[in-house]
């Protein structure tokens, strides 16, 4: 048996974040860890990194295929944060998303990292924004960066 795996340190590569400016108070918890784990662990400098700020989460997947059709990026980390309501309004748009995310992922062959947090109150929200419950952005950035160096071996066969 062979299990293939992969580190984290990512150099000279660009990665891309897309980011949710509704619910921007819990969001920019979500970017900073991103950010943070992305340079410190994942050794990218800053200038690899692009941030493409949207209105809603709703607006992410589009702003996903255009950047995933460049193929300029190795990378895609999606942040945003989706608050149960009064109404189904929250399923239907979390599905959307997901359901999309995904087939851009695959029709670009391009990691997208799932940053965003779908919770039934704002109190789990801030706690899976950096409180209790660790950093949704930390996560996705970690994703990311394993992710980038997976498919790096799979694409140049160093696997054999």
């Amino acid at each position: 048996m062979n299990v293939i795996q992969a580190g984290i340190t990512v150099q000279n590569e660009l990665i891309a974040i897309i980011i949710s400016r509704f619910n921007d108070f819990i969001n920019k918890n979500l970017l900073s860890s991103t950010i943070d784990t992305l340079t410190r662990l994942g050794q990218v400098q800053e200038k690899q990194i692009k941030i493409f700020q949207v209105p809603g989460s709703y607006e992410i997947p589009i702003t996903a295929n255009s950047i995933a059709k460049t193929n300029y990026f190795k990378a895609i980390i999606t942040l945003g944060t989706i608050i149960k309501g009064e109404t189904s309004h929250f399923k239907y748009i979390t599905s959307a998303i997901s359901s999309n995310l995904t087939k851009i992922s695959i029709d670009y062959s391009i990691p997208i990292a799932c940053g965003l947090l779908i919770t039934n109150n704002i109190e789990q929200a801030i706690e899976r924004a950096g409180l209790k419950m660790g950093n949704k952005g930390h996560e996705a950035a970690l994703c990311a960066l394993e992710m980038i160096n997976l498919l790096k071996i799979i694409n140049q066969k160093k696997y054999t």
